[in-house]
């Protein structure tokens, strides 16, 4: 079978949807798959092209054995929705050009991204084009997601999206869902669609705590009494960030408690500012490292920070960080309700959950993991049991492999 991975995000990008399409690539094409990537030039988080690609059309490369071929697109650092969708379609044209001129004829499936939503007209064209199948993957509702956040309030464009959105999924011959929410709330609306729960997951061999010898917390300044605190990933709008300052604020008498926030965003440079103006000597920002960096930083702290903004729509959300964290033996101290709670707190026994929004309550909790070390290691055992189980990256992979293989024979 050959399958063709269409996401304007892949790596040597550094991020959550990166990761996860590459290494759910890398393990169709183990089960023996043809794979072959259809990608921008990388840009994102910093929107700047990579000095390699700038200048460039088209390129081509192979990565661990897969076929990667780039497509141009516009890129800046203006927020502006109009920057955005200058941002995104100029993608959707050259991914469709490049895919109909550079790439081969015919193809069986063609894995389309989402968001952002508007890449699958790309997606849909070439489907036609190649005689493929479209598998949509939705790792974010949208355009329901930007409208709660009020990233877009043009009443006019929201339709217009979710004609879009209601057409993609209705030529789709397989929807994935990236989380069970989005599953049901795709499910419900379109009874006579096929949905299947695609989630993240882990790769165990490589966030094996075990097998990480480098000791980064004594090489960085922190005391083997510290506790750590760590949030890693993207810092925007929706996680709500502010909430670790001000339980910073409220645990700095306890010297011992430090709180790291790793990673680059929107957000960065006005928390930064914050931390200044609070005098905030617990908290330390650190930049983006390389994949390959991660293990021994998450191997060296004591516990994962997992926050989202209080909102309906966050009920549904996984973010991707819990998985790393979880296999290296790190709890949570998660803000984040619904089915994130529900499966690594209620069943997984991986962690604390405190309110999102709540600063007084995070600050609780910590101090509580801070005066109790012995749950921290509790936590720790349950949450790698817990996503060998259930979240092992080879085995999404294998029973995703099989329901294509299904599909294949129904089609």
């Amino acid at each position: 079978m050959k399958i063709l991975f269409l996401t304007q995000y892949f790596p040597p990008e550094v991020g959550a949807p990166q990761n996860r399409l590459f290494e759910l690539a890398i393990r169709l094409q183990k089960e023996g798959m043809d794979v072959t990537v259809l990608t921008a030039m990388p840009n994102y988080p910093a929107m700047e092209i990579h000095s390699k690609y700038l200048g460039k059309k088209y390129d081509y490369e192979e990565m661990d054995g897969l076929k990667i071929h780039r497509s141009s697109i516009f890129v800046s650092k203006s927020k502006s929705i109009v920057k955005r969708l200058q941002n995104y379609f100029s993608f959707v044209w050259s991914s469709y050009w490049v895919g109909k001129k550079k790439i081969e004829k015919k193809y069986d499936y063609i894995f389309c991204e989402s968001p952002p939503l508007f890449l699958g007209i790309s997606a849909y064209l070439l489907c036609r084009n190649k005689k493929a199948k479209l598998i949509f993957n939705v790792s974010d509702l949208w355009p329901e997601s930007a409208e709660k956040l009020g990233l877009v309030t043009n009443k006019f464009f929201l339709k217009l999206a979710t004609i879009l959105e209601e057409f993609l999924y209705n030529k789709s011959s397989l929807i994935t869902g990236q989380t069970q929410g989005i599953v049901c709330n795709i499910s419900t609306r379109f009874p006579n669609k096929k949905v299947y729960w695609l989630p993240n997951g882990v790769d165990l061999m490589l966030y094996d705590p075990e097998k990480i010898k480098s000791n980064w917390r004594i090489e960085n300044g922190f005391l083997e009494n510290d506790l750590i605190l760590l949030y890693a990933g993207i810092i925007g709008h929706a996680q709500g960030l502010e909430i670790i300052l001000k339980a910073a604020n409220r645990t700095k008498n306890h010297k011992e408690i430090k709180y790291l926030l790793l990673g680059s965003g929107p957000e960065k440079d006005k928390l930064i500012v914050f931390k200044d103006q609070m005098n905030l000597n617990n908290v330390f920002f650190l930049n983006l490292v390389p994949k390959s960096e991660m293990p021994k930083i998450v191997k060296a702290i004591d516990v994962a920070l997992v926050p989202l903004k209080k909102l309906d729509l966050f009920l549904g959300a996984i973010p991707s960080k819990i998985f790393e964290n979880l296999a290296m033996k790190k709890p949570l101290l998660l803000g984040v309700g619904g089915e994130a709670k529900e499966l690594f707190i209620n069943n997984g026994k991986a962690g604390l959950f405190f309110e999102p929004e709540n600063d007084e309550d995070l600050a609780e909790k910590t101090i509580y993991l801070n005066n109790n070390r012995e749950k921290i290691i509790e936590f720790g055992e349950n949450g790698r049991n817990y996503v060998n189980e259930f979240f092992n990256r080879n085995n999404i992979a294998d029973s995703f492999f099989k329901e294509l293989q299904k599909l294949s024979k129904i089609i």
